[in-house]
């Protein structure tokens, strides 16, 4: 029988959608739907979610879990009395480092996603500016400033992985993807002229040929571009030439975007500028 789970916050969601979405992960057998209630700051609109919440239960026929990171403790309890399984991230957490740090907490709504300093901010800015302008090999004239240069075929998860090093880590990271541009008169796959200065800074991604024919298939469906022996022939060169010059890399075939920054920073010398949101 599927379950509804309900991540509630009084700011963005994202807390508890991110705690929530780690611990439901653990129940792989569990169908769940997974509904995200931002911004709940009101009694009205406690009460409205309340009565959703109470409708939920008697359609499943189970008890909806609720997951929340709600500050206002009328709007706690109005929550804690619909007729939902209740994980209060706050006060499991709260109450017990209070209690250690010998303080109260403040109890502030939208903290942690508040834009408490500036210079973060504008530097998260920075740098998702800097991925945007260097994505897809588009200005190799400003490598000499990126922290990492991603490369790898098409479609193989450069440019989201690029994004997110920008936005969570504030790595300045551009990307260039290699093509049949760079093959040389015998067919082999060399090293790109705009890259060769900054072979330090490389690291590479490689992906599955049947997932990236796929993926392809999406963007030009019957096309030589997402044909399997084109993907497998693109794969095999790129792979050659990154042991060839010893270019670490990654296969992102099953690694989300997290998964895939978080184990290119734990490989590299690359400095987090600041932790992720």
């Amino acid at each position: 029988m599927p379950r509804t789970a309900y991540f509630i916050s009084d700011g963005t969601g994202i807390t508890a959608e991110t705690l929530g979405r780690s611990l439901l992960a653990q129940f792989e057998g569990i169908e769940l739907n997974l509904m995200v209630k931002p911004y709940i700051d009101t009694l009205e609109k406690a009460h409205t979610l309340a009565a959703t919440i109470a409708q939920t239960a008697e359609r499943d026929g189970a008890r909806p879990i609720v997951i929340d990171t709600i500050v206002d403790q009328a709007i706690r309890t109005i929550i804690a009395e619909s007729p939902g399984f209740k994980v209060d991230i706050f006060s499991t957490f709260l109450a017990p480092l209070e209690e250690e740090l010998a303080t109260h907490s403040t109890y502030t709504v939208g903290r942690t996603h508040a834009i408490s300093r500036d210079d973060i901010y504008m530097h998260r800015i920075d740098a998702v500016h800097f991925a945007l302008d260097n994505d897809d090999g588009a200005r190799t004239h400003q490598y000499d400033q990126a922290d990492v240069i991603l490369v790898g075929v098409s479609r193989c998860g450069k440019t989201p992985t690029s994004l997110y090093l920008a936005l969570q880590f504030g790595i300045q990271a551009a990307n260039y993807p290699l093509t049949e541009d760079d093959l040389d008169e015998d067919g082999t796959l060399s090293m790109p002229k705009a890259l060769a200065p900054y072979r330090h800074k490389l690291f590479a991604l490689t992906i599955d040929p049947r997932r990236l024919a796929a993926i392809r298939s999406e963007r030009r469906p019957n096309s030589r571009y997402c044909s399997m022996d084109q993907c497998m022939q693109e794969l095999q060169q790129a792979e050659a030439l990154f042991r060839r010059y010893h270019i670490p890399y990654i296969d992102t075939t099953r690694f989300s975007i997290e998964e895939i920054s978080t184990r290119m920073i734990a490989e590299t010398s690359l400095t987090r500028r600041f932790s992720p949101r």
